[in-house]
């Protein structure tokens, strides 16, 4: 497993790869809504429009890693890439569960659609219906806890927040051989023991270890109006990505169909204190993102503009 070192502490993988950050209308510059979560190489899908088994293939990301594909509402440019991606995986022998989460209206949907097409399937296709109107804990394993973000559009609709896990501290190797304490009280000291000496010192344990690295959060906000009650919910984020389909010149219509402008995006970054904003979702209007990224910007000094292929690094 690959890990990094920043600043003195031992950092597991976090990535964010952009697979599609374009809005519904298709154009030649970008693919429909799709993402990729990799937490030490166990891969979450959020959104997957048209064409995402493509682009996760130009990726190199490996498909038999995608664990749970989590879908924000059932508009196609966010959804209608799922299923030729389950017959793929289907053709290529894979026989791991599959874990779908998105609102509960989906399910039907699903059902019929691999009932129709999928039957040949050596692999389950798990459904995981999402109340999109509360925030709750959805997933959760050793490394990460996900969470529902209730957003509002035209049709129910629900963001993603990925919680890092506290991590134990980490040994100090040396201090370990110098006091040539056993391996066997290796787990012991991480969980917070000190260690006594024969002639009865005891050897503090923050002697023994060093502090783990702050957990990291990713959250995921599209497709939305501006919701300034997500703040609670936002606060301290890691990274947020927040769609900015218009300028603000285009707030009315912004308003119309439920979508923020890069403005809108780069307040509700600002007051929830995230240390980066991602936008995207653009509308099939902006030949140049520049001017979204711009008016972001101006708010929120330290934004950046999705792009396919892009890989952002927590």
């Amino acid at each position: 497993m690959k890990s990094e070192v920043v600043c003195g502490f031992f950092m597991e993988k976090f990535e964010v790869h952009i697979l599609g950050c374009g809005s519904a209308m298709p154009t030649l510059r970008h693919h429909p809504s799709s993402q990729v979560v990799n937490i030490r190489e166990k891969l979450s899908m959020i959104d997957c429009g048209e064409g995402t088994q493509l682009q996760m293939r130009r990726s190199k990301l490996k498909f038999i890693n995608l664990r749970n594909v989590f879908i924000s509402h059932l508009h196609g440019d966010h959804c209608f890439g799922l299923l030729g991606m389950i017959s793929t995986f289907g053709m290529l022998g894979r026989t791991a569960d599959l874990h779908i989460y998105a609102p509960s209206e989906f399910g039907p949907i699903l059902n019929q659609q691999l009932n129709a097409f999928c039957s040949f399937l050596e692999y389950k296709v798990v459904f995981h219906p999402v109340d999109t109107e509360t925030f709750q804990a959805i997933y959760n394993d050793r490394s990460v806890t996900i969470y529902s973000l209730p957003l509002k559009h035209r049709i129910p609709c629900c963001g993603f927040l990925f919680k890092e896990k506290h991590t134990l501290p980490h040994i100090r190797r040396d201090m370990i051989d110098y006091y040539e304490i056993p391996l066997s009280q290796i787990g012991n000291i991480k969980n917070g023991a000190d260690w006594t000496l024969s002639d009865g010192t005891v050897i503090p344990n923050s002697r023994l270890t060093r502090p783990s690295y702050v957990p990291r959060s990713y959250a995921y906000c599209s497709d939305t109006a501006y919701k300034p009650d997500l703040q609670p919910y936002l606060e301290g984020t890691t990274l947020l990505y927040h769609e900015a389909t218009f300028l603000e010149d285009r707030k009315e219509r912004a308003t119309a169909t439920a979508h923020s402008t890069a403005r809108q995006a780069a307040t509700l970054a600002r007051d929830s204190h995230v240390e980066r904003l991602l936008i995207g979702h653009y509308s099939a209007q902006y030949l140049d993102e520049a001017p979204l990224l711009e008016e972001a910007r101006e708010v929120f000094p330290n934004t950046i503009a999705a792009n396919e292929g892009m890989v952002i690094s927590l």
